[in-house]
């Protein structure tokens, strides 16, 4: 099925961190890491965003590098494809709008060393609220 988002073309949330090998390969656009708390067999059960990444080139390939160099500090991921018109200039204000809105957050922030995105503090503009 086609997607109807302008931005969206594709997107799998919650999934694993043992599935990350079945995402295609140079897939690019937006990826949430997460920790999974609650119990395993529990309906009632939650994610704690950890992480917020970009991928210009491929969303497996930083995964994979996240398993070497975060491992055990996630146990999900949701990836989110762009699509090919999509220019990385694009990815990068989705990644930041993201880590905007994550930048206080004490869990997002143990892994996302980059805070905020300066150019949406640029345009922030709190007189017209």
């Amino acid at each position: 099925m086609k997607s109807e988002m302008r931005l969206i073309k594709n997107a799998i949330e919650y999934v694993p961190i043992n599935e990350v090998s079945d995402i295609s390969k140079g897939t690019r656009g937006i990826y949430v890491l997460y920790k999974r708390r609650g119990f395993k067999n529990d309906q009632a059960h939650h994610f704690d965003v950890v992480y917020v990444g970009m991928a210009r080139q491929s969303i497996k390939s930083r995964l994979d590098s996240h398993q070497k160099t975060k491992s055990g500090l996630w146990s999900h991921f949701s990836a989110f494809e762009v699509w090919d018109n999509i220019t990385d200039i694009e990815i990068a204000e989705l990644e930041g709008l993201f880590r905007q809105v994550y930048r206080y957050d004490s869990n997002a922030n143990k892994l996302n060393v980059q805070k905020s995105y300066e150019p949406l503090n640029i345009v922030t503009n709190r007189e017209w609220l």
